[in-house]
């Protein structure tokens, strides 16, 4: 059986610059583009708009390499052109730093025809052909990257849905979960975001068959951030708005609310910016929230209940993949035991606890500064679809124990004091009982960190995440002090588990 293909018909040069933009928007790291085609089809216009993609730069100089055979560019994944017209023959490939080159980026082939075979199978085969004044791209790829490439060409295609068929994206980020975010951009049209997030398959069960992302109630569709995305702005808040929508594929077109962030040049954290969103935080905590919210016309998202299922299953990441990591040995039934019942005291101490919705990531990364605005309308909260309804000291926690950042200890008691001086000119609060949801769910948070940042490293291959976990340690140990933590304590200080 042939292999599938795919086919996409260019009008012209611009068209072919697009294709080759929106193929190195999927790229990753060993994959080999293999480009075909007669004199003038257009192969260097499309490897042009490749790697101007990657390196962000629009206006870059990529020459043909005819005569030099192979160019590299830096990017956001290193690029490496080759032109192969003038190879002698196909073992000379290897004095061209090909194997290297693959080894740590991307490479893009002319003339793939003049290696005799020794490109790896695993190519992704690029055909141009003429097509009246236009041409006809024809790609072969495996099914991973055929897969990635279907979904590069849905986001250009739900782009032209919106209205904005030309525009240029740019890779922005992609986070610790399957999202990633493209910067939109048009001629005399402001800037905005695509939000790429697939819709996830569930895992395997874990528990009472059900996945870990069903226990811990994490958004597997954009339906969430849609519909939460719609109650935050009704209450006065600044979230995104959303301006194209496709939530069978997960791709939203949203508002670029600006690049300002809470850090300094220097990379430390800007007092006045944690303190005015510990104030909106208790502006938040005092607003009526649905549990029900509509995204889309008969299309509504249940906020989940934050319970003690899903407490439970992320603290137990601590013991999943740290204590492992730290110790060398795998965590036994009878610790494991103790560890549940530590934290099983300290979730029930949660009971009266004040509810509200918890945004759940409400932190430094996901939020934006806007100098030119006032109020609450000064931040711009970005990442809040796995939002729930639980206790409403979590954000709180979430953000004046930052985990991207170092937090002083004077500066998160002043976080946390702007937070209870907002709620208590509003009317009464219980500043001991917020006390106590605090450092419980300061621990809770930062335990179930250690977890997640050891299985980025060894799951999924990200060890960038390492470096904060002596700052979460020392997050654990400011908090375990607090009586209502002393069962976790106890376990926590025996084994050598913080600070």
């Amino acid at each position: 059986m042939p292999p599938e293909t795919l086919t996409i018909e260019l009008a012209d040069d611009a068209a072919t610059t697009r294709l080759g933009a929106d193929i190195a928007a999927v790229a990753r790291i060993g994959d080999v583009f293999a480009l075909s085609g007669d004199l003038g089809a257009g192969k260097t216009t499309l490897a042009r708009g490749f790697v101007r993609a990657l390196a962000g730069d629009p206006a870059m100089d990529v020459p043909s390499p005819t005569f030099t055979l192979v160019q590299s560019y830096a990017g956001r994944l290193p690029v490496h052109h080759f032109d192969l017209y003038r190879l002698a023959s196909g073992s000379d490939l290897d004095e061209l730093g090909f194997d290297e080159a693959v080894s740590d980026g991307v490479a893009l082939v002319e003339w793939p025809e003049r290696a005799d075979g020794l490109l790896p199978a695993s190519r992704i085969r690029i055909v141009l052909t003429h097509l009246g004044s236009g041409r006809l791209a024809t790609i072969e790829a495996p099914d991973e990257a055929l897969r990635r490439l279907r979904r590069t060409l849905a986001i250009r295609q739900f782009l032209a849905g919106a209205g904005a068929p030309e525009a240029t994206r740019t890779f922005l980020l992609g986070d610790a979960s399957t999202r990633t975010y493209e910067t939109v951009t048009e001629p005399g049209a402001p800037k905005r975001i695509l939000m790429n997030a697939a819709r996830q398959p569930d895992g395997p069960p874990i528990r009472d068959g059900k996945p870990y992302s069903q226990i811990a109630h994490l958004a597997e569709s954009v339906t969430p951030f849609v519909a939460i995305a719609k109650a935050l702005a009704v209450r006065g808040f600044c979230a995104p708005k959303i301006f194209a929508q496709d939530l069978d594929q997960g791709l939203l077109l949203i508002e670029h609310l600006g690049d300002a962030g809470f850090l300094d040049a220097s990379g430390a954290p800007v007092r006045e910016r944690y303190l005015a969103a510990a104030t909106l935080l208790a502006d938040m905590h005092r607003q009526s929230w649905p549990l029900e919210m509509e995204a889309a016309p008969g299309v509504i998202h249940r906020l989940p209940a934050y319970d003690r299922e899903a407490m439970m299953i992320e603290v137990e990441l601590l013991t999943d993949w740290y204590v492992p990591a730290q110790t060398g040995r795998a965590v036994e039934d009878a610790e494991r035991a103790d560890y549940r019942a530590a934290w099983d005291a300290a979730i029930a101490r949660l009971a009266s606890a004040e509810k509200s919705i918890v945004l759940r990531d409400y932190h430094s990364p996901n939020l934006i500064w806007r100098e030119d605005r006032e109020g609450n309308d000064r931040l711009g909260v970005i990442d809040f679809q796995d939002a729930l309804w639980g206790p409403a000291a979590y954000d709180v926690a979430s953000l004046a124990l930052d985990a991207r950042v170092t937090i002083p200890l004077e500066l998160e008691r002043a976080t946390v004091d702007a937070y209870k001086t907002t709620r208590h000119a509003h009317g009464s609060f219980d500043e001991a009982a917020f006390d106590q949801a605090y450092a419980i769910m300061a621990a809770q948070r930062n335990s179930k960190i250690l977890g997640i940042f050891v299985r980025l490293n060894k799951r999924d291959g990200k060890p960038q995440y390492l470096k904060h976990l002596p700052r979460i340690r020392d997050y654990v140990a400011r908090v375990l002090p607090h009586p209502a933590l002393a069962e976790v304590r106890e376990f926590y200080l025996s084994r050598g588990l913080a600070g």
